[in-house]
């Protein structure tokens, strides 16, 4: 079974880079829950599930990977369109035609 390809000049630069963040999305996410996964099989194994009176230490970089991963989604699918780049050189361009 063949992959289809689009010829380069019939896809749409803005929809090429939504399905570009989203896939990157989708693959960071997997690699999160994988890794992650184990970090928190290596904490189990190593302290027989008890907790010694503290927080178990692969909550700190579930969390802190965690809030990368939330922008990245919202990068993705909330505000795929919102591109810093492109809009500020939108604003340069309107105010250089209004001169």
């Amino acid at each position: 079974m063949e992959n289809y390809r689009a010829p380069e000049e019939e896809k749409d630069p803005h929809l090429w880079a939504i399905a570009k963040k989203r896939a990157n999305f989708k693959a960071s996410f997997i690699t999160y829950l994988v890794i992650n996964a184990f970090l928190w099989v290596i904490w189990y194994l190593t302290s027989n599930g008890k907790m010694y009176g503290g927080v178990p230490w692969p909550v700190w970089p579930t969390l802190g990977w965690g809030i990368g991963i939330a922008f990245q989604y919202f990068g993705a699918y909330v505000y795929p369109r919102n591109n810093s780049t492109e809009s500020e050189y939108e604003k340069l361009k309107r105010k250089q035609d209004n001169k």
